[in-house]
């Protein structure tokens, strides 16, 4: 992307202390956006941060703490961010887990379906209305190909309690992710905001690393053949920053092209069932 087009914007990345979402940052503020960094471990955070500044001396930073296994942190990350800022550009929702076993959160919600739908689904929704004064604001949510793998049957069992299987679960978040842009793009309808998902491609970052027997063997075992953090970032910084896109919403995205999203993901009753469990459990967007 050409240096300086995105000046004056302001951007919130999850996930961005390393990563797809640390190299969204670099490639955001080399832009001139401002660019504020969320992450659990404040030592990450400002070590994520020093390191864009070591490419992009000039980057305009900024750090937000946030653990998103955590309603209340994500609805602190909201407060704190609208106390800070005026406008909000652009929103990436890019933080992801993917875990063996069934672990619950501090709200008793499923891990992985907590962290990467519902925690942002809640900080898309409690920032809606700073997204929508902002003007022509974007959303942009990281999916992946593994949505294929999901089913609309998990939103009659989205905790995962009949059964817990890695990539089912992972694929059900993912396939949540689509639905809740689609949902998204409706409830924006008349505003100037879009929203958009896409998959980054199989990329090689400590993703998956978190887990526990076979899935963390097989991501160090395929890890040569993965692309880089900075490959994993273009469809996100396109879709955040290109003209190619202003206007365009609800659509999927791979290599920064429209992709065809799966027959589930296109499942307008599972689409707007996502959004009322999701509001139920989240006390937000309903």
């Amino acid at each position: 992307m050409t240096p300086g087009t995105m000046e004056g914007k302001v951007c919130l990345i999850t996930g961005a202390t390393s990563g797809i979402g640390l190299e969204s940052a670099r490639a955001l503020a080399r832009q001139g956006a401002t660019v504020v960094l969320s992450g659990r471990d404040k030592g990450r955070g400002e070590a994520a941060l020093a390191e864009v500044r070591r490419t992009v001396p000039d980057a305009k930073l900024d750090l937000m703490l946030a653990d998103l296994t955590s309603l209340a942190s994500v609805r602190q990350l909201a407060r704190d961010f609208q106390r800070k800022y005026s406008k909000l550009d652009v929103l990436l929702n890019n933080a992801g887990l993917v875990i063996d076993r069934r672990k619950l959160t501090p709200d008793g919600l499923e891990a992985t379906f907590a962290t990467n739908h519902l925690s942002h689904f809640l900080l898309t929704n409690l920032l809606l209305g700073l997204l929508e004064s902002s003007g022509a604001a974007r959303v942009v949510n990281v999916s992946s190909e593994a949505h294929r793998l999901g089913s609309v049957d998990f939103l009659d069992d989205p905790q995962a309690e009949r059964g817990y299987s890695t990539m089912k679960v992972y694929g059900n978040s993912k396939l949540a992710n689509i639905l809740f842009t689609r949902g998204l793009k409706r409830r924006l309808e008349g505003t100037k905001v879009t929203a958009n998902s896409l998959h980054p491609g199989v990329v090689r970052t400590g993703f998956g690393l978190n887990s526990e027997g076979f899935f963390k063997h097989l991501v160090k075992l395929t890890a040569p053949f993965m692309l880089s953090a900075e490959g994993g970032a273009r469809t996100s910084v396109f879709l955040a920053s290109s003209p190619e896109v202003d206007g365009v919403s609800g659509k999927y995205f791979i290599k920064s092209k429209v992709a065809k999203e799966s027959k589930a993901a296109q499942d307008d009753a599972a689409t707007e069932k996502l959004w009322q469990r999701s509001a139920e459990l989240t006390g937000v967007g309903r």
